[in-house]
């Protein structure tokens, strides 16, 4: 049996549009989305226990061990399988959190996929999947592992043909609390469902993000890292903020771009491009 995984990756996620399209019964939100994986994220390394301890062993600032969806993740896994392992997991934290990337929830699905294969705990990708919607609702869709057309609270997922380019992201030196934002009374709740058909292949300026609107009120910085990138194209935030992004045909054209950012742009701003990616890094580890 495989002791040990390192550099595995946790992929961020951009949602290239954010619809609010109406609000359940228990109070959460429905929605429709397109997931993008690009090839900028965290880094995780596993080491498996005889013992069946799960231990974080990299501190993360502001995320206590016991409450860390990483070690979450491992323990849910356990206990529906019944493994008698436990693991040593360590993080290299480059995802900000309440940066709207899927930073935690990543991570998250990193851990099942890899624990998993280490654990020979035989679930499937659908099996996973299911376990992750217990721990966040973009959870699954790092399992399912491809660009995705979502809907329901983020977890009904059909795989969709996204652009293939390049993406300048800015993280303006905030955090916002997801709570926040879907409280607010101005937030849309009611926008137009639209169909799968109607995201096209090659789009990029396709729908809006609902949540931008009450993002950039409550959180200013927002909207200036938005103004900046409006030069370039069209500019969005990611799920509920902070980042924000803009795509490129090009990687020299992203590179001068990150380029003016980093030289003139504010100095609590962190920038970076990243490339979309058609699949998750490890979806090779799970069976269908």
């Amino acid at each position: 049996m495989i002791r040990t995984l390192n550099n595995c990756p946790a992929p961020a996620k951009l949602n290239l549009f954010l619809h609010v399209t109406g609000r359940r019964p228990d109070g959460y939100h429905l929605l429709q989305t397109v997931f993008q994986l690009i090839d900028h994220g965290d880094l995780l390394h596993f080491e498996v226990r005889e013992d069946g301890e799960i231990r974080r062993t990299t501190d993360v600032v502001g995320v206590p061990e016991d409450s860390d969806l990483i070690v979450r993740a491992a323990q849910l896994l356990k206990s529906a399988t019944g493994s008698t392992l436990g693991a040593n997991i360590a993080i290299e934290k480059l995802l900000p959190m309440g940066g709207g990337l899927g930073g935690g929830s990543s991570d998250a699905a990193t851990t099942l996929i890899v624990l998993n294969h280490l654990w020979q705990t035989g679930q499937s990708r659908a099996q996973l999947m299911k376990l992750g919607l217990q721990l966040g609702a973009d959870v699954p869709f790092f399992i399912f592992g491809r660009n995705a057309f979502a809907e329901g609270v983020g977890e009904e997922l059909q795989a969709v043909a996204a652009p293939d380019c390049w993406y300048l992201v800015i993280e303006p030196g905030v955090s916002v609390p997801t709570a926040s934002i879907f409280a607010s009374p101005e937030l849309t709740r009611d926008s137009k469902p639209v169909r799968i058909s109607d995201f096209p292949e090659a789009s990029i300026g396709f729908g809006k993000n609902d949540l931008q609107v009450v993002a950039t009120k409550l959180f200013p910085p927002i909207a200036e890292a938005l103004e900046w990138l409006k030069p370039y194209g069209e500019a969005r935030m990611t799920g509920s903020g902070a980042c924000v992004f803009c795509a490129f045909q090009q990687e020299h054209e992203a590179d001068l771009a990150l380029e003016q950012v980093l030289k003139i742009g504010p100095a609590n701003w962190t920038a970076w491009k990243a490339r979309s990616i058609e699949r998750h890094p490890l979806s090779h580890l799970l069976k269908s």
